[in-house]
């Protein structure tokens, strides 16, 4: 795992010294991403500078060292990730005809470049990577981001330089630049609590969309065009194939992920929740190890939220060599300031904190660690697949009035009250956060249609726009084409997939991981298996009210079904009650009328009647708060 970065001069007014010199500050920004050792490589006549932060992971020796030069000199990259299938098509090439210098597969898939051409060799890769591929002969900059978006990738046309990096902290490092924030982008936070591809915080600056080439020859406008597209996979027809021999194949391919992501030159081990993804990574992990796996969980003091007792049970099942933190309120209080460091455009997934963590304890003992993120959206595990359906069936039979009443009713308890309310429930059949989710789905009894549902669930705010001085959110090609998906818990898994999964989950993942040079590799999010995953039918994910059948069953296989079947939390944190104690008073400071007026972002008068009202305990609001808190704290630290 590494950290890229580079620039094209487009009037050459530097130097070859000055170009690499103006790469070098830029991949130093990123060096949590590289720790090892860096390099710089320019072509002067063309005015560009390819930089580069590694950590070493395989072919620790000089030859894997990058910038990489092609052996016939055509082609220079810099590449940030890993290709599991590096070994075939190296095969592959040597039967060609092919000599190689090392062992890396940085090397593997540069002589692919020039043997099979660009985009017919990213079509063979099974991986996760960001590239930044130089073609001296065409004097043509090839910008490459894999079919899920694992590895991030910005880009833009900023005054007389064309700019790439994994982060934007990258960017920023370019001399006389002076940014200028896209409230457009800002709208759309505020609806997510994450900035949507293809936007970035600023404007003229863009992440290249997962599955994407880009090209680029000085001169001319960048071409943009996908190599793989989610779109595609999920309108494929569906094949019903036995239960016995789905489950089966679904485990081979797994296992053949797993597999291949556990080979490394370095110690490895597993983030692990006690959750059905993650279990079965680890399960899967120890099963093809000789010697106990490495395991690593964060746990809360807050019982409501902490699954470290679980994952305790599942590495003591597996035999995994296992090690704990619980997170307490003071720990978090001194980890809020540096969020804005590790995700430098507005970011509010909470559970950024535990991941950071959850990543730091594991570094201190391993360089790569495997985790299970991605089962939710590939095997349909979110609640809202079942909810969201079952409340529309519901509310396609009521009157509107009906509708209206069910969600006075269920909003008529404070979340607090509703999670107190849920303690008289047995303990292995009570909804964890009952409270969240009962105004959750007040809110859906209130909507007129399937994909107003599905939004709502993914917004923070109603009105997003109502908090800002300026900007107009607006919704992407994905939103259109999720309309030819006639299922709607289809429609919203495809939706998670090519957005919130992208733009939230695996951002979070990589810039936590990232931020303390830890590897995170996820095997669910194998491309293969995805595409097989959605060749089944709706009823191999989604089993009455049990969400990701096929993935419990493969689960099973290995962990007993009382270990791991329990209600899903996620890896939240107890925000609510953080922001009304030992956070109130860092919350209070940034959302401070005085402040938000100079700061010039938000209009203060729904900024703080919004806050009054979480304050009085009155609706669902702290995530939409932390993502109000988030954007003034990455004001405070990056504008």
């Amino acid at each position: 795992m590494c950290g890229i970065a580079g620039l094209i001069d487009l009037k050459r007014q530097l130097d070859g010294n000055e170009l690499a010199l103006q790469a070098k500050h830029m991949a130093d920004s990123i060096r949590h991403r590289g720790p090892d050792t860096g390099g710089q490589w320019t072509d002067s006549r063309s005015g560009l500078a390819l930089s580069f932060r590694r950590l070493a992971i395989i072919d620790l020796t000089q030859t894997g060292h990058q910038p990489m030069l092609s052996g016939n000199k055509r082609y220079a990259i810099v590449f940030n990730g890993e290709i599991y299938n590096f070994q075939e098509l190296r095969a592959e090439l040597v039967e060609q005809g092919v000599t190689f210098n090392g062992t890396s597969d940085t090397e593997v898939m540069l002589e692919g470049f020039g043997r099979w051409g660009v985009e017919e060799t990213v079509k063979r890769l099974i991986g996760m990577f960001a590239v930044a591929l130089w073609d001296r002969e065409e004097r043509r900059l090839w910008l490459i981001r894999d079919r899920l978006g694992i590895k991030p990738l910005y880009f833009g046309l900023v005054g007389d330089h064309f700019l790439f990096g994994s982060e934007l902290k990258a960017l920023r490092a370019t001399d006389g630049w002076e940014p200028e924030i896209d409230r457009d982008a800002v709208a759309a936070f505020m609806r997510f609590n994450y900035i949507p591809a293809p936007r970035s915080i600023y404007k003229g600056v863009y992440k290249l969309p997962p599955g994407s080439l880009l090209s680029y020859r000085p001169g001319e406008e960048p071409d943009v065009r996908r190599y793989w597209t989610m779109a595609d996979i999920a309108l494929q027809s569906r094949i019903n194939l036995p239960e016995g021999k789905a489950i089966g194949a679904a485990e081979a391919l797994m296992r053949d992920a797993v597999r291949r992501r556990m080979v490394a030159d370095v110690p490895l081990g597993a983030l692990l929740s006690g959750g059905v993804d993650s279990t079965t990574v680890a399960a899967l992990m120890q099963a093809e190890s000789d010697q106990p796996i490495k395991t690593f969980t964060i746990g809360f003091e807050d019982a409501q939220y902490d699954e470290a007792e679980d994952a305790r049970a599942v590495a003591a099942h597996i035999g995994s060599d296992h090690t704990e933190l619980y997170l307490s309120p003071n720990r978090a209080r001194d980890l809020i300031p540096q969020l804005p460091n590790w995700y430098d455009e507005p970011f509010a997934d909470s559970s950024a904190l535990p991941t950071r963590l959850v990543s730091q304890l594991a570094r201190n003992n391993v360089t790569v660690a495997l985790s299970g993120d991605g089962g939710d959206e590939v095997f349909f595990g979110y609640n809202r697949y079942v909810a969201a359906e079952d409340a529309w069936w519901r509310m396609s039979n009521m009157s509107g009035w009906r509708r209206n009443l069910y969600a006075t009713a269920a909003e008529s308890l404070s979340v607090q009250n509703w999670d107190r309310l849920g303690k008289l429930i047995p303990e292995s059949r009570r909804p964890r956060m009952l409270g969240d989710k009962m105004h959750k789905l007040a809110s859906v009894f209130r909507q007129n249609d399937q994909d107003a549902i599905y939004r709502r669930l993914v917004s923070q705010w109603d009105d997003p726009g109502s908090f800002l001085v300026q900007g107009q959110e607006s919704f992407g090609e994905s939103w259109r084409t999720a309309e030819q998906i006639p299922d709607f818990a289809e429609r919203m898994a495809f939706l998670d997939t090519v957005t919130y999964l992208p733009d939230d989950i695996l951002t979070k993942v990589d810039r936590a991981s990232m931020s303390t040079s830890l590897e995170v590799r996820v095997p669910l999010l194998d491309h293969r298996l995805i595409e097989f995953a959605w060749t089944l039918p709706k009823h191999m994910r989604i089993r009455g009210s049990t969400t990701k059948w096929l993935l419990r069953e493969i689960c099973y296989r290995h962990v007993p079904k009382e270990i791991v079947d329990r209600p899903k939390m996620g890896f939240a944190i107890p925000l609510e009650s953080w922001l009304r104690g030992p956070l109130y008073e860092w919350a209070e400071s940034l959302l401070d009328e005085q402040k938000l007026e100079e700061d010039g972002l938000f209009d203060p008068g729904p900024v703080r009647a919004a806050w009054n009202r979480f304050l009085d305990g009155d609706g669902n609001l702290q995530h939409g708060i932390w993502g109000l808190l988030q954007a003034q704290a990455w004001l405070e630290r990056w504008a």
